[in-house]
């Protein structure tokens, strides 16, 4: 089979880059093992850059073998590594990334990352050069995709840490706010939280006023329900809530705020306890959301995902990537993949309403 491959491949003898870039989720070593032995049946030397752009940008690179992407299927994390770096803070940083094609003989470079990520490859695409992505995102906040890679993991912990509080919750008769990843989309809330039986799921899709919470859990304390479990984005917005001014100077490379500072979990957590009587606590679940090793799902998805960016590659589909749209694998342009963050489908947030 693999003879067969190689002798329909159009890239054979073809060296292939791949990296990670942006935060880490589950499922990054099972997409890099995909392209990698889909490549290895076209022939292709596949190299991996460390730590995403910026490893491009220094030649930090690694063949990526039979034997190193052995094993790796079940592991959390990225073997390469990851950055949040944008070369295209400084001229002399683009043009490095520029002429790594020329520099190290690329005759493609397969960009695993976000919305973030992805747009630096969508630059890249727009100039001529032979760049593929692949959405990857606990967020799962990237256009033209139903599904990223790592989102089905993070909502699984999610799911899980909402089941482990529950019985605390209710054996001190208490509100706990569990605070989520989100920065601009509350997918990870409202299925984690629909999942996990919250009793309330706050998104940034939806300005919420802190009164109508507070009279929603005292109503329930009216009805019986001696506790609650609150979900909350990170980067939601709550009306009437006083949170610590963020600093605006903290920010990543792309231009992010560090969301970190505002504490809103802790913050909602103080005006439950102060205005109901309810006694409270927060739970940041942070990083936890994004480490361990990949459910079924991500990767299965990972899988298909990097094998038909090999594909991609063969066929010299620049400037697109591999997406999921109801149960197939289809091609998306990275100029509507970057076009804006995909936001919670409000429909969803509707029917987890019906629970609160």
């Amino acid at each position: 089979m693999a003879d067969q491959e190689n002798s329909q491949g159009e890239c054979d003898g073809a060296t292939v880059g791949i990296l990670t870039g942006g935060g880490d989720c589950p499922g990054l070593n099972a997409a890099i093992r995909a392209v990698a032995r889909r490549g290895m049946m076209y022939g292709w030397r596949v190299i991996g850059f460390r730590n995403g752009w910026a490893g491009v940008v220094e030649r930090n690179c690694i063949d990526l073998g039979w034997r190193s992407v052995s094993g790796i299927l079940q592991q959390g994390g990225t073997m390469l590594g990851t950055s949040r770096t944008d070369p295209r803070k400084s001229d002399e940083s683009f043009d490095k990334v520029r002429s790594v094609f020329d520099e190290l003989g690329l005759e493609a470079l397969v960009a695993i990352g976000g919305d973030d990520t992805l747009s630096v490859a969508h630059a890249l695409a727009k100039e001529g050069k032979p760049v593929v992505g692949l959405p990857k995102t606990m967020d799962n906040d990237v256009q033209g995709t139903d599904y990223c890679i790592g989102f089905d993991s993070a909502v699984t912990r999610v799911m899980e840490a909402l089941d482990y509080l529950h019985t605390t919750a209710a054996s001190h008769h208490r509100a706990m706010v569990v605070e989520v990843m989100g920065r601009h989309a509350g997918w990870v809330a409202a299925i984690g939280g629909l999942a996990g039986g919250a009793d309330f799921i706050i998104v940034p899709e939806t300005r919420m006023c802190r009164s109508n919470l507070i009279a929603h859990l005292e109503r329930r304390q009216e009805a019986g329900r001696s506790f609650s479990i609150i979900v909350v984005a990170e980067g939601a917005i709550v009306d009437g809530l006083e949170l610590i001014e963020p600093d605006l100077d903290a920010r990543d490379e792309f231009g992010h705020q560090l969301l970190g500072t505002k504490q809103i979990g802790q913050r909602l957590a103080e005006a439950i306890e102060r205005e109901s009587g309810m006694e409270s606590r927060v739970t940041v679940l942070g990083h936890v959301q994004r480490g361990g090793p990949p459910s079924v799902f991500d990767r299965v998805l990972a899988t298909r995902l990097g094998v038909s960016a090999a594909d991609m590659v063969r066929d010299k589909q620049w400037g697109f990537m591999p997406a999921l749209q109801g149960s197939q694998i289809v091609r998306v342009s990275l100029d509507e993949a970057t076009a804006g963050n995909r936001k919670l489908d409000l429909d969803l947030y509707e029917v987890a309403e019906i629970f609160f």
